[in-house]
């Protein structure tokens, strides 16, 4: 049988395109590198089997035409040596599948990938063979009979369509390119079953068919591989689909087998054969889900664990936060472990952002995590609660904790180097136990009540609690509250200490003290509720109620025709205020009170903060016309270079130069004993235009030294103590009855931006707001020593 022409341009064709193909699949494969060479690798691999499968197969049916009914045994080797070349070849082009960037990342993965590709492939195999096989014969007598050449084939080319249909429909969208590419793969095995059937046994017309199929597979391959970078690149979910994939199969054979069954056949080993490897592929595959799922759950459990372990974590210092300290001392509860806990805070880490920045301020705390770790011992805690407030737990005695304290005081307060400098840095810590009971909360709240108390001494210290400190905080507490109603309940008073003229010891002015009587709380002294408006914002409240009633006195005893002056204490943070200066103007306005006649007070200790600030607030001040009085002069801020600069119109002197033990006699003349610091104040306020007053005068010797040195006014338990203003007022009538004579007043500071006249009871000029100070209280006794006599 000679074949057609036609038949034999076929053959000639086909494998001209295969071997063209295979070239274009090597020329690509040459140029790619990297993860995707492998890929490629394989696929030329792959195709280079299958033309030499494809060549020898298209020999064999050239030469066997002409004997084609009498050379079955010789065209069966050719067809068995071909299957076994297509078989090969199925097998590189699913390893080259598997292969491709994206599709299987692991080992893991691709086992996974081959044994759902086995499982669809054992599904299908078991099909075709229920249709091709007694009772069905899908294609009547035309169906080929079984030979090894046709089930090796049969094999090749189920699991390469298994495989294809596996990794396309799990690839995420886009995925015709990775279709492409499978379906080429899928026709060349399924040409070779062709080829290998019609050599075996269904002719020439067979063998040439599928001879065409498998070059039309090689070159959709290679234009696949050649126009995609890659082609295989996907997002395979390799655990959430496996159930349908899983069902299908199982499905089209339950369905085979029964139809099969109806149809009266009879399974046979290879049918049976199908059917276990498709057991076992499944039982192999879920048993590697399952593998993955508890694998899944391990890994969630251990990072459920880390970030547990995190959130009970300071990620700065890697020490424990809030939440991992609370978990100590529960548990140390639970046991009824005895424990001690230190709070610790580092002392003016606030500098360190505020002047370095914060990325400073981080190392820092870094570095303190790492001392507190390299200095406690096995089974202490070391947390930071939050900015640099940092704790230890340590089941302890209170003896060891002491130690343990007195060794991290040290090791904390030593220099902190950055690249900038070094940062010195001292920390506070407060010492707290368990009370009889073990109470988490209870010993929080001790340990915090301590370190605020070691704060409150000094800092740079260690304090143990106390039950004391319970009374003291309550106490504060009822005090803050109670204070901040205290003006409306009109439980505020103002008293007036005289300001005397000397030596007369006649009163010419009075400070205004503010006074407290709650109902409960009896009278609440100066130096207690003074300090905590400062810290609860409420001193400008305090400071304007003192203001408008100084004025409103102050008018009534003008408007009775007595010639005094009042004082008032500013805070220097009411002197901050820009709204301050406009306050005063109002006051004096409200209540028709010559500006001269108000004299404000700020302490020395406003000196110690921003002088250029403080003149400008001061300047604004003395503008209004009031006079400036600078207080408690001598304490040790004020430098001769800023008196200069201050704007202020009196020096009041502080006790502490007052009070000096051993006045000074004159030298190489008579006259009575002087008190030399006062003498030099006087000197040096009289040289810059300022009148001078001395506090604090006690006894009849300091009055005696004070007269001495030249000084005109003074202020004391000597001429009175704070009064109510009738009874200031009743002192003013006595001095002011016939045959009394008035005393001097302290007139205003020529030249320092003021109008430059002599005011009858002082004048005085203005200024601006002040910058914050320490201890400055609106309306407090003017000296420490009175405050405490109060």
């Amino acid at each position: 049988m000679h074949l057609p022409p036609g038949m034999v341009a076929v053959a000639a064709l086909s494998g001209l395109v295969a071997v063209a193909a295979t070239a274009l699949l090597t020329v690509v494969a040459r140029r790619r590198t990297g993860p995707r060479r492998p890929a490629h690798v394989l696929l030329v691999a792959a195709a280079g089997v299958s033309v030499v499968s494809l060549l020898a197969g298209l020999a064999a049916v050239l030469s066997a035409s002409d004997h084609w009914a009498h050379e079955q045994g010789q065209r069966t080797g050719w067809a068995t040596a071909a299957a076994i070349g297509m078989a090969v070849a199925g097998l590189a082009f699913a390893a080259g599948l598997l292969r491709l960037p994206g599709v299987a990342a692991t080992a893991a993965g691709t086992a996974r990938l081959a044994l759902d590709g086995v499982t669809v492939a054992a599904a299908l195999w078991f099909v075709g063979w229920v249709l091709f096989s007694e009772p069905t014969r899908l294609l009547g007598a035309a169906t080929p009979m079984a030979c090894p050449a046709i089930l090796v084939t049969t094999v090749s080319a189920a699991l390469g369509a298994g495989l294809a249909v596996i990794v396309v429909f799990r690839a995420a969208a886009p995925r015709h390119r990775l279709g492409v590419l499978a379906a080429g793969s899928t026709a060349v095995s399924c040409g070779g079953l062709g080829l290998s059937a019609g050599l075996c046994q269904a002719g020439p017309t067979m063998a040439l068919t599928g001879a065409a199929v498998l070059s039309a597979g090689l070159l959709t391959v290679a234009l696949a591989v050649r126009r995609v970078d890659q082609p295989g690149e996907v997002a395979l979910d390799l655990i959430g689909r496996d159930g349908e994939y899983a069902l299908a199969p199982m499905l089209a054979m339950a369905a085979s087998a029964m139809y099969h069954l109806l149809q009266d056949g009879r399974f046979t080993a290879p049918g049976i054969l199908a059917g276990s490897v498709e057991g076992f592929a499944l039982v192999a595959r879920h048993y590697l889900t399952l593998k993955d799922v508890r694998d899944y759950a391990g890994r969630l459990a251990e990072r459920e664990a880390h970030f547990r372990e995190l959130a009970h974590t300071d990620p700065l210092t890697s020490l424990a936060n809030r939440r991992g300290l609370l978990r100590a001392l529960h548990a140390g509860a639970a046991a009824g472990t005895p424990c001690v806990l230190l709070g610790l805070d580092l002392d003016g880490f606030k500098n360190v952002n505020d002047m370095r920045g914060h990325d400073v301020g981080d190392a820092v705390l870094a570095e303190v995590g790492r001392r507190l770790r390299g200095n406690l011992r096995p089974g202490d805690v070391a947390a930071r609660l939050g900015g640099d407030e940092f704790a230890v737990l340590m089941p302890a005695q209170p003896v060891e904790a002491d130690r343990v304290a007195e060794r991290l005081l040290g090791v904390l307060n030593r220099p902190y180097d950055q690249p900038e400098g070094p940062i010195f840095l001292s920390v506070s810590i407060g010492v707290a136990g368990w009370s009889s009971d073990p109470d988490v909360e209870l010993l929080l709240r001790h340990a915090d009540l301590a370190l605020r108390y070691a704060k409150q001494r000094g800092k740079n210290r260690i304090e143990r609690y106390d039950a004391a400190y319970d009374q003291l905080l309550r106490r504060r507490t009822t005090v803050e509250h109670e204070l901040r109603g205290a003006i409306e309940r009109d439980e505020l008073r103002l008293a007036f200490q005289p300001v005397a003229s000397l030596p007369s010891v006649r009163p010419v002015g009075a400070e205004a003290l503010l006074r407290w009587h709650h109902p409960e709380l009896g009278n609440v002294r100066p130096d207690e509720f003074i300090p905590l408006a400062e810290e609860c914002g409420m001193i400008a409240s305090l400071g304007a109620w003192v203001l408008h009633q100084a004025c409103y006195q102050l008018s009534r005893w003008l408007a009775d025709g007595h010639d005094v002056w009042v004082s008032v204490n500013v805070s220097p943070r009411e002197l901050h205020a820009r709204e301050y200066v406009v306050q005063v103007a109002e006051a004096l306005r409200a209540h028709h009170v010559p500006p001269q006649r108000l004299v404000l007070e700020v302490t020395e200790h406003a000196v110690a903060t921003d002088l250029d600030e403080l003149i400008r607030r001061l300047t604004a001040l003395r503008l209004t016309g009031v006079r400036i009085a600078l207080d408690d002069f001598g304490a040790g801020y004020s430098s001769l270079g800023q008196l200069r600069r201050l704007p202020i119109d009196i020096l009041k002197i502080d006790h502490s130069l007052v009070a000096e033990h051993e006045p000074v006699h004159p030298v190489g003349q008579d006259g009575p004993a002087f008190a030399p610091m006062v003498d030099i104040v006087m000197r040096l306020g009289h040289q810059l235009g300022m009148e001078v007053i001395a506090e604090g005068v006690t006894t009849p010797t300091e009055l005696a030294a004070v007269v001495a040195a030249g000084c005109r006014f003074g202020q004391g338990a000597l001429f009175g103590w704070g009064v109510p203003a009738e009874h200031l007022e009743a002192m003013l009538e006595a001095a002011t009855s016939p045959g009394a004579r008035p005393g001097p007043l302290p007139a205003q500071r020529r030249g320092s931006g003021g109008s430059g006249q002599v005011m009858p009871p002082g004048g005085g000029a203005a200024s601006t707001d002040a910058p914050p100070s320490v201890n400055q209280h609106v309306g407090s006794v003017d000296s420490s020593r009175e405050m405490r006599q109060a």
